[in-house]
């Protein structure tokens, strides 16, 4: 039997670990998140001013690995999502999707003829400049990469039936900070009215069959989305990790911050 792809195994339920960066975008950060044990790395363009080419730098450092590289673009366009595929992103996510139009949109960005609209490079590096037959890599590419829309509006959360019900998308991931800005409750985590977001996005998730991502912050908070039922999770901030880290061991010592 052929081993699963991550994409697979995300849409599946099965747990999947991985690490979101937003700052450290250093040669050797691949290679340290595969020693901490991730399967996946997402880079941030959307909050960080991280453009293409670095993008491009941190996915060839991922070659050979182990560690799916993938980027949170910063709008769901083509021009955004096309080009992080073209560079070898081995899936996308996109934040505040809202509506069923705007889902359907990106899976026509993302996935080759006759599922999409993806304009075709071959000898890439998304395919590491292979030469080879391009139906046997379309076939690859469209099981391999995994779309990831973000669910973190109170109009992405009315909708998000109608966004899950969209084949080719593949993971709803909760936004956890932007939902509770757009619910008027920022940062209330335990909050009535964000709990029951959440269930419904569970619910749809699995009535649907697809993934469910989540960024914990700190181990708690992995565990507890774990029995909300999230099985894609990312370790973050990188800058967030760095600082509780240093500070720990100084503070240990008598430092103060």
């Amino acid at each position: 039997m052929s081993e699963k792809t991550l994409r697979q195994r995300a849409m599946q339920g099965e747990l999947v670990l991985g690490a979101m960066v937003f700052e450290c975008f250093t040669p050797g950060i691949a290679q340290i998140l595969k020693l901490a044990g991730c399967e996946f790395v997402l880079y941030d363009m959307e909050h960080t001013g991280m453009g293409l080419e670095t993008l491009k730098m941190q996915v060839a450092a991922c070659r050979g690995l182990g560690v799916a590289p993938m980027v949170r673009v910063p709008r769901g366009e083509y021009h955004f999502l096309a080009r992080a595929l073209d560079v070898g992103a081995q899936g996308v996510m996109i934040p505040m999707v809202e509506s069923e139009a705007q889902a359907r949109a990106i899976v026509e960005a993302t996935r080759y003829p006759p599922k999409g609209r993806r304009g075709a490079a071959f000898g890439f590096p998304h395919d590491d400049y292979a030469p080879g037959n391009p139906v046997d890599k379309i076939k690859v590419a469209d099981e391999r990469n995994i779309v990831i829309a973000q669910i973190e509006t109170e109009r992405g959360l009315a909708a998000v039936e109608e966004i899950a019900a969209v084949d080719g998308i593949d993971v709803l991931w909760v936004g956890h900070f932007d939902l509770t800005n757009f619910l008027g409750i920022p940062g209330q985590f335990d909050n009535p009215k964000y709990l029951d977001a959440i269930k419904r996005v569970v619910e749809t998730a699995r009535r649907y069959k697809k993934g469910l991502g989540f960024m914990p912050t700190d181990a708690r908070w992995a565990e507890e989305y774990k029995q909300h039922g999230f099985n894609m999770l990312a370790a973050g901030t990188d800058q967030g990790i760095l600082l509780e880290g240093y500070k720990r061991i100084l503070q240990a010592v008598g430092g103060k911050a």
